[in-house]
């Protein structure tokens, strides 16, 4: 149950029956669980908690579940499970198209639901669950250590952010600005040349002389190589 906690669970559904029985079975399993009974309040109400994954019916009064889910996509990175009673392809499809990441049919049992919301987390947000795995790195947030090649490195709380960043993004070209944003924070008032004094020191430690784990790519920021 402590794995899942701080785990924000939008549930949206308006048959309280089915609504109380969903939010009780998470609050149980460890999740901090949210409600709405119609489309417009889970909107609103998902703009406040930013919740990490919501199990969203498609069939609604008023705002549906697929307006819903194409709403939620444009300003939440979140997962999304939708519910529904019917069973045509086309509903499936349709749900899929607009960005909804898994589909169940209802009745549906509690195990299997939950099973699909775990796997939803380990896919989309690993360092909830307090571990990632990713080439030669292993990320245990919940100790806050990063081990190379099986050895734990020796990291200052800045440089374990800076280094779980771009684990976390590794392929993607990260500027100095996300950077700062992302690992400084949106106050920080100093220079974006503090991103190359860490990146140089991040190098260092991992033995990266010739830069071809670290990255610089000229004029647009830095990635992270695995491959």
């Amino acid at each position: 149950m402590n794995q899942m906690k701080g785990i924000k669970i939008l549930l949206v559904d308006d048959e309280p029956n089915i609504l109380q029985f969903l939010e009780l079975g998470l609050q149980n399993e460890g999740f901090e669980v949210f409600t709405a009974a119609d489309g417009l309040s889970a909107v609103t109400l998902a703009q406040q908690v930013h919740p990490h994954l919501v199990v969203l019916d498609v069939m609604m009064p008023g705002m549906d579940g697929f307006e819903v889910c194409r709403m939620l996509k444009k300003t939440e990175n979140a997962a999304i499970i939708m519910l529904t009673a019917k069973e045509e392809v086309d509903d499936r499809v349709k749900g899929l198209t607009l960005g909804a990441d898994d589909y169940m049919v209802k009745p549906f049992s509690f195990a299997e639901l939950l099973a699909r919301i775990q796997a939803r987390i380990r896919n989309q947000f690993p360092l909830l669950l307090g571990e990632l795995a990713a080439g030669p790195f292993r990320v245990e947030d919940r100790r806050r250590e990063i081990r190379y090649d099986g050895e734990p490195l020796t990291l200052s709380p800045t440089e374990y952010e800076l280094l779980k960043f771009l684990i976390v993004n590794r392929g993607l070209v990260l500027s100095k600005s996300t950077i700062l944003e992302k690992v400084w924070g949106y106050d920080f008032g100093g220079e974006e040349n503090i991103v190359e004094v860490y990146i140089r020191s991040l190098r260092d430690k991992l033995g990266d002389r010739e830069h071809r784990l670290i990255r610089t790519i000229r004029g647009a920021g830095y990635r992270l190589d695995l491959s």
